[in-house]
């Protein structure tokens, strides 16, 4: 079970796995080739029913995993017959219980996992919400040692469910002015020190994997792929990840023969992808396609879909899922985003997060284009639940250890508050 090698689609060539990141040859995003050609779900719980394509030799006990059911409510007000919807979140009443209420859930445990049995001692990551809380929840149930960096005002965004944050998780936050970009270059540094394990970003083959499980199980609901898939995207990680899913899915032969079509919207001003694809450049050129990033940036109704510097251009990146696929790209307002998330939880019965609800908007605007709702549509309601996870248990904040001005604060200054000798070996 879970067998796998690593490949570069770029070169060809096989990889061993060492907590392998990147080819030598740079040409694009390493991926998993799995023993088991077709899918079969196993007696695991939560998303490890999906194993056989987890990147991982064992399991964490975790029950997060997407709820795919058939929408009625928004369904009927946008007249597709048959569209399915995978919830990621918290919503006990649907079975659905991924406590830190984002398809985050998804990537931790098989990052984690798979970062231990190549010898982790800690890992470091960057995030402005969604990842970092996903990270801190599952650090705070293994102890398994996390250092966090997260711009200031995302810092919010950090809190555990239902428990206090374990002695094992080190939060850095950066003052105002900086943001996630900014957050990833700290993180780069922290994670050259002697025992830091970078999480990896789109790069991190656990990370893909973990989140494609939302395409596994809506096939698996549906008994065949769906034909568009709609979802918000910040980096474009999640895009990728059901792209890749599908090219499984297809090769299993059980599924369909035609890939999804990939619906990505981004939240306007900040939208460099949209803009790229608009114009059908595999380039963002960053004067054009981002002008003024950091200001639009913090007019975005949810800046967790901004990324400066997104997995678009490299091979098997967000450009070539779109062509593969035949895909589009939305650009949504914050108005379209704020109206989309109140119709949907009016017609729905569960709240969700910003993100989502981009997406949510975008389905809307390709309904008013007139795609063919005949067709069936997939939905990824990537988090939601928030307001209902609050009536059940109490959301613990995670206190950060240290504030730094930017990313190029002295690596001394980290090490004497983060101990991160101590902090290595306490796993």
């Amino acid at each position: 079970m879970g067998a796998y090698t690593l490949f570069c689609p770029g070169c060809g060539h096989a990889l061993p796995d060492h907590y392998t990141l990147r080819c030598d040859c740079g040409a694009g995003l390493i991926r998993t080739r799995y023993e088991a050609r077709q899918l079969s779900l196993k007696d695991l719980p939560g998303m490890w029913q999906y194993y056989d394509w987890l990147p991982t030799k064992g399991h964490i006990d975790t029950p997060g995993k997407p709820i795919t059911y058939k929408s009625e409510g928004l369904a009927k007000e946008l007249g597709i017959k048959e569209l399915y919807i995978s919830f990621n979140g918290y919503w006990p009443e649907m079975n659905a219980r991924m406590d830190t209420c984002s398809f985050k859930e998804l990537e931790a445990p098989p990052t984690i996992q798979r970062a231990m049995e190549h010898g982790g001692k800690a890992m470091v990551l960057a995030s402005v919400g969604n990842t970092a809380r996903a990270f801190a929840h599952l650090s705070t149930i293994t102890g398994f040692p996390v250092v966090i960096v997260v711009p200031e005002k995302s810092a919010g965004n950090l809190w555990i469910p239902g428990r206090e944050p374990g002695a094992s998780i080190r939060l850095i936050t950066m003052e105002e002015g900086n943001d996630y970009a900014d957050a990833i270059r700290l993180s780069e540094r922290i994670s050259s020190m002697e025992g830091m394990m970078p999480e990896g970003g789109a790069r991190n083959v656990a990370r893909r994997d973990g989140m494609a499980v939302t395409m596994l199980d809506a096939a698996v609901t549906m008994k065949r792929m769906p034909d568009d898939y709609f979802q918000a995207i910040g980096s474009g990680t999640g895009g990728i990840a059901a792209w890749e899913a599908s090219l499984r899915l297809r090769e299993d032969g059980r599924f369909g023969e035609h890939l999804p079509a990939l619906h990505l919207a981004q939240n306007l001003p900040f939208a460099p992808m949209y803009h790229a694809w608009r114009a059908r450049r595999r380039d963002i050129i960053t004067e054009q396609d981002m002008p003024n990033a950091k200001q639009q940036i913090a007019e975005m109704y949810t800046d967790i879909l901004s990324n400066r510097n997104p997995p678009y251009t490299m091979m098997g990146g967000v450009y070539d899922a779109l062509i593969d696929t035949e895909g589009d790209m939305y650009a949504v307002t914050n108005k379209e985003a704020t109206e989309a998330k109140k119709l949907f939880e009016s017609l729905e019965g569960i709240d969700i997060l910003p993100p989502a609800a981009v997406a949510v908007a975008a389905l809307l605007q390709a309904s008013g284009r007139g795609i063919d709702k005949s067709r069936k549509v997939l939905l990824n309601i990537t988090g939601g639940g928030l307001e209902r996870l609050k009536k059940d248990v109490p959301l613990n904040q995670v206190q950060p250890c240290l504030k730094v001005s930017g990313p190029d604060v002295p690596l001394e200054d980290i090490i004497k508050v983060i101990e991160w000798r101590t902090l290595s070996e306490k796993s």
